[in-house]
């Protein structure tokens, strides 16, 4: 279960006197999620997600995280709201750790992605982008092609422990993607990390997202990229090409990218699928003994890797 930090009775209580919620009927922790600490909150005023934000988070990227979902979703954008308390703050500390509370968004994310979510997916991210063009804070994206050698490097000597020959397979690939790396495609606020556990549906219709912690300033195209790899392969490691056709071209009904974003979007996968291999594999070989959430495997990574360093072009992708 992915809660780090235990939050006793008397600290919750301590902790919502800070708000106007009610009293409290349930509290629970999620499951879902790697990252930080989240508790299902039911008080007698409604029901929220209270965080715990964990090591991997910045302290001083929580006011772009907060101040991102507040201003997504005054421009309409399904997506969690942070809960000021009485003193208008919406972070403080809980257990030694930043916390704060968000709205409760109904909905189920799909354990089995059909090409229906891929469109709906399509169209709300792209609603996304646009709405983030007039949020006044930036933050860089820590993960993108800059990130990934370090990442490397610290994995390198032990890769063989997950497959032979792949500390070498990823030195010549980041080779690759160091030299041919794009640069000016259209950017602006991304998600960074929109895999299906972070987009909730509910009667035929997408009813939220939620998880900004990895969001930042990057091409737009490189969320797509991210959203090809999570979203578009089986679970026998396939290429669904008509999930992917129908998320890039709902995408573009909202907001049309550019030919030379499309061009790019091969090597931009291959770069998101890399990010997310150096990241698994990092988690796969630091992984502490006792350690309360399992790693994901990063071979998977490695055949999505694969799967786009033999794309010719956007029509593997299934379009003109």
């Amino acid at each position: 279960m992915a809660v780090y930090t235990e939050v006793s009775d008397e600290d919750l209580r301590a902790f919502l006197r800070q708000y106007e919620l009610g009293e409290v009927t349930s509290f629970k922790g999620i499951a879902e999620g790697v990252e930080n600490s989240n508790y299902l909150l039911r008080t007698t005023s409604g029901s929220f997600i209270l965080t715990l934000y964990e090591k991997r988070v910045r302290r001083e990227d929580l006011p772009f995280f907060v101040g991102l979902m507040e201003h997504l979703a005054r421009q309409g954008i399904d997506c969690p709201v942070p809960i000021r308390g009485r003193d208008g703050a919406a972070l403080r500390e809980l257990c030694g750790r930043p916390a704060a509370i968000v709205s409760f968004l109904d909905g189920l994310w799909p354990r089995r992605v059909r090409p229906e979510h891929c469109r709906l997916l399509g169209e709300a991210m792209a609603h996304m982008h646009i709405a983030g063009g007039s949020f006044g804070m930036r933050r860089g994206n820590d993960l993108s092609m800059p990130g990934w050698r370090p990442l490397f490097e610290s994995c390198a000597a032990r890769a063989q422990e997950v497959r032979d020959g792949l500390a070498e397979a990823l030195e010549r690939e980041l080779g690759v993607l160091e030299g041919e790396w794009p640069e000016g495609l259209p950017a602006g606020v991304i998600h960074a990390d929109l895999f299906p556990d972070n987009v909730f549906f509910l009667g035929g219709r997408l009813s939220g997202i939620i998880d900004f912690y990895f969001a930042c300033n990057d091409f737009f195209a490189y969320d797509l990229a991210t959203c090809l790899n999570a979203w578009c392969f089986e679970p026998d490691d396939s290429f669904n090409v008509t999930k992917a056709r129908l998320l890039l071209q709902s995408y573009r009904q909202v907001r049309p990218f550019s030919q030379a974003e499309l061009e790019a979007l091969p090597l931009l996968a291959r770069g998101s699928a890399l990010r997310f291999l150096l990241t698994r594999l990092y988690d796969w070989l630091h992984h502490p003994d006792g350690a309360l959430v399992d790693p994901k495997d990063p071979l998977e990574y490695w055949k999505k890797l694969c799967f786009h360093q033999q794309v010719r072009g956007p029509g593997d992708y299934g379009l003109d």
